[in-house]
């Protein structure tokens, strides 16, 4: 088996490792930022947040076009700190959370998947954890 490539992703959310946590791991707040562009949603979202949990995000085209969803098992769960889960089809995903002086660094590295290019790839990956950082930066009060 070759070594898939290794994608990375990041970004710097203006909040603490704790309401970081909080809203990228709770239903509610998932289904309101996970979507690469304004034509698509997630309007179910699923997560047994425990190693050996499975999550089931529904990732669907607004227009109700096209939809799938995206799911794993997690592998590590370390609270505030690190989140690692597989994919159905085998490939991993880490991300890390490191809180400094009330600020939170998000990044993400995943296995890149082979029918679309690795930049289209982290283009996408990288528009959600943008959408992501803007939820939380908006609605940090109330999360």
């Amino acid at each position: 088996m070759t070594q898939a490539t290794k994608i990375s992703i990041e970004a710097v959310v203006n909040a603490p490792a704790e309401t970081v946590w909080k809203a990228w791991n709770t239903p509610q707040h998932i289904m309101q930022w996970n979507a690469a562009d304004p034509g698509w949603h997630c309007p179910a979202s699923e997560n047994d947040l425990r190693v050996q949990g499975e999550f089931k995000h529904r990732m669907q085209a607004r227009d109700g076009s096209y939809g799938f969803d995206f799911e794993g098992r997690y592998d590590k769960v370390e609270p505030h700190r690190e989140i690692s889960y597989t994919m159905p089809d085998g490939r991993t995903v880490t991300t890390w959370f490191s809180e400094v002086e009330g600020k939170t660094t998000v990044k993400s590295t995943f296995d890149a998947e082979t029918e679309n290019s690795n930049e289209l790839q982290r283009q996408g990956w990288q528009a959600i954890l943008n959408n992501f950082v803007n939820y939380v930066n908006s609605n940090k009060s109330t999360i």
